[in-house]
């Protein structure tokens, strides 16, 4: 095993634009997912969710996992299917996804 994979992790950063007024509902959204799919989720490393106090209608979801695969059982999960693939998706203006990967840690 190399460095590399020995220390492999998938980031993914999601900066979501909220459709006005729907942060309160997004938000308890999120709270219900998190412990019926990354709460459970093997390859989930870490699942943080964070909203901006002076910007209303946004969230930043920054994940972390094994690997590709792990994203993969993540979005495949019937949990992310049916909250936030279904319920979540209808309260979003956009989001962009960003990939990262780890290169130092402490």
């Amino acid at each position: 095993m190399t460095l590399h994979e020995e220390f492999f992790m998938l980031a993914k950063v999601f900066p979501i634009q909220l459709k006005p007024g729907n942060q309160a509902v997004a938000e308890e959204i999120v709270r219900e997912f998190a412990p019926l799919g990354p709460g459970v989720e093997e390859g989930t490393l870490s699942f943080r969710v964070y909203r901006h106090p002076a910007n209303p209608d946004y969230l930043l979801f920054v994940e972390h996992f094994a690997n590709q695969e792990a994203y993969d059982a993540h979005t495949g999960s019937a949990a992310y299917q049916e909250l936030v693939a279904g319920r979540f998706a209808d309260l979003i203006v956009e989001f962009v996804e960003h990939d990262h990967e780890l290169l130092v840690s402490l």
